[in-house]
């Protein structure tokens, strides 16, 4: 406990003597933990709106108009029989037509000016939970289609890949660049406490010659890192909060509703947590490279 304070002391000094130089070391551990931390909060977000949509998948099986009522049972019957499928509904053409209006009124005139109805009757099928990410529907869908009546069958799992691959790219950009931050982190900490380190060189001689164990020496440069660090990273967790209730009512919210997603979250208390404590290890290699060699 006693070096724990004197480490303590000591960097809290150093802090002060070199402030200028320890603000620039925090903004660099602030900005590396403010990019990983808007990475996560985006990537995580896009993880939720992705299983969401996975699990409201649909597969469309739309009928040719020369579907007879012998063929139509016969698709609605290996729908409700395939273990992918969770329930399925009959769209009829005219039901088809008056949910085309309903949603694109805009359109609803051209529609009315082609004669007939063009859009086609069709079976609307709900997954099973799960079933959207096993290669059974692809199976299914292709039984479908050889089916007599069925004029084509639309599902979004090359659509749902591309966007999971997608989120892995981004996800994968966030932390290369937050790993770049960081290195340049550590090193500005570990470059900024060898100037300490110069300027006390003279009184770190002298605590070698009388035998000061090598804790006591190397003890206040990891501490002052811990210290850089963990101030640094609570002021990233701080601005992404800050960032965050700024956009979620004009920005996060509305696109949230735009895109079927129940909301837009930030980071649990455990992944703040994690930053923090982050920046404090950030922090402490910086002080631990910078008195290597006092």
């Amino acid at each position: 406990m006693l070096m724990l304070g004197y480490a303590f002391d000591e960097a809290l000094s150093s802090l002060w003597r070199g402030r200028r130089s320890a603000l620039l070391a925090m903004a660099t551990i602030a900005i590396a933990l403010f990019v990983l931390g808007a990475s996560l909060i985006v990537t995580g977000n896009l993880d939720r709106l992705g299983a969401e949509w996975a699990r409201a998948a649909e597969l469309s099986v739309y009928l040719s108009d020369e579907v007879t009522p012998v063929d139509r049972h016969a698709i609605e019957l290996a729908v409700a029989r395939d273990d992918v499928t969770a329930g399925h509904e009959f769209v009829s053409k005219a039901e088809a037509l008056r949910r085309f209006k309903q949603t694109f009124g805009d359109l609803a005139a051209a529609v009315d000016n082609v004669g007939g109805n063009p859009l086609p009757a069709s079976v609307e099928v709900r997954l099973r939970p799960g079933a959207a990410d096993g290669p059974g529907v692809e199976q299914f869908a292709t039984r479908l289609r050889q089916m007599t009546g069925v004029a084509d069958v639309r599902y979004d799992r090359q659509w749902l890949t591309r966007m999971i691959r997608g989120i892995r790219v981004i996800r994968g950009a966030g932390f290369a660049l937050s790993s770049m931050l960081t290195l340049a982190a550590v090193l500005t900490i570990a470059n900024v406490m060898r100037l300490g380190l110069h300027a006390r060189r003279d009184e770190i001689e002298i605590m070698q010659l009388v035998g000061a164990p090598q804790a006591y020496i190397r003890g206040p440069f990891v501490m002052e890192g811990v210290i850089q660090g963990g101030i640094g990273a609570a002021l990233a967790v701080l601005g992404l909060g800050l960032a965050f209730a700024v956009l979620q009512s004009g920005y996060l919210m509305p696109l949230a509703g735009a895109l079927s997603l129940s909301s837009v979250q930030f980071l649990s208390v455990s992944a703040c947590l994690v930053l923090v404590l982050g920046g404090m290890a950030v922090g402490c290699l910086g002080g631990f490279v910078a008195g290597l060699r006092p």
